[in-house]
């Protein structure tokens, strides 16, 4: 037993040697993931919260849980403090399927737990739905708004030096984007602030309708039309760059109240089953590598983060954005 023991310490050294990153000592099992992580009680947490978050998410955004994946997800997890927070999944589109699920996560077990891994399961729960790519920022930008509100505030920060230092995305060109630009930065912090607008004026449902409205008809101002209740693109534009100079507040119950039922194409695509990913073959080394996907967190690990007492996003109006350019800082 003793040489066992030895045998298998010298393998699993030899294999973190050869591999240049941690052991991942323990898995865990649930219905649909399968958990390698550095100690059995991590494998749980993570396995249980990841089903936890696939269950609730799923009812937030599509109204109803998914069913059960035919194979599990693969999460591989390396736990430590030091490390940056970020993730990476990957799935395949196939003839209307989506399959070859794999995720990489990393960070503080803190931050893997209230950020990383709800970010990635949105991915996933996304891809089972809408069952294509989406555009980027309609993406990350949902995704975004299920992460800490820590997190959420330091996504704001960013904005607000991207939009006063030019770099910021003008709404067509954004729109219009498959992949992932070479300054990826504000891709993510201008489809967070755009997806929480959205959101806090129709709800995310409504959000997923409107996704899959102009996916569907590749009309992305008559979506806004017929979801919304606003003219095209470049009007959302405006109103959007408003409500940031204004400091993001909630949206009047009137305004809210006033957007169009959800019916006809809406309540169609609502209750559809169809989904959304990185790539329609996304090789798993080529997302992992993507850098907005694994070092957005740690690039801005060191920002402090700034939060209201209800743990929303604490913004106070930001005049400076008024020097944006109304083409959303265009580059």
């Amino acid at each position: 037993m003793l040489r066992r023991s030895i045998k298998g310490l010298c393998l699993a050294w030899l294999a973190a040697l050869l591999g240049g990153g941690p052991v991942l000592a323990a898995g865990y099992r649930t219905a649909n993931f399968i958990v390698d992580a550095p100690t059995p009680e991590q494998a749980r947490r993570i396995g249980d919260a990841a089903e936890q978050y696939r269950h609730d998410l799923a009812i937030e955004w599509l109204g109803g849980p998914l069913p059960r994946w035919s194979r599990p997800c693969p999460i591989r997890a390396q736990v430590a403090p030091q490390l940056g927070a970020g993730g990476a999944t990957s799935f395949v589109f196939d003839a209307g399927e989506v399959f070859g699920w794999t995720m990489s996560i990393q960070g503080s077990e803190e931050r893997i737990l209230d950020s990383v891994l709800p970010h990635e399961i949105t991915h996933t729960i996304f891809a089972s739905h809408f069952r294509r790519p989406l555009p980027r920022w309609a993406d990350e930008g949902a995704c975004t708004t299920v992460e800490h509100p820590v997190e959420r505030a330091r996504q704001h920060r960013l904005l607000i030096e991207f939009l006063t230092t030019q770099r910021g995305i003008a709404f067509p060109e954004m729109f219009a984007m498959r992949e992932y630009p070479a300054d990826v930065l504000p891709l993510y912090a201008q489809g967070y602030s755009l997806a929480r607008f959205l959101i806090e004026r129709g709800g995310r449902r409504r959000y997923v309708a409107f996704v899959g409205d102009g996916l569907a008809s590749n009309d992305w101002s008559g979506a806004l039309g017929r979801h919304y209740g606003l003219p095209d693109v470049p009007r959302l534009q405006g109103l959007w760059l408003d409500w940031v100079r204004q400091g993001c507040p909630a949206p009047p119950a009137a305004l809210v109240a006033a957007a169009p039922p959800m019916t006809g194409p809406a309540g169609d695509w609502s209750a559809r089953g169809r989904g959304q990913s990185p790539d329609p073959v996304p090789p798993a080394a080529a997302v992992a590598s993507l850098p907005g996907r694994r070092s957005i967190y740690a690039l801005q690990a060191r920002r402090p983060g700034v939060v209201d007492a209800d743990g929303a996003d604490a913004q106070p109006p930001v005049s400076g954005v008024a020097a944006a350019r109304e083409t959303a800082s265009v580059r």
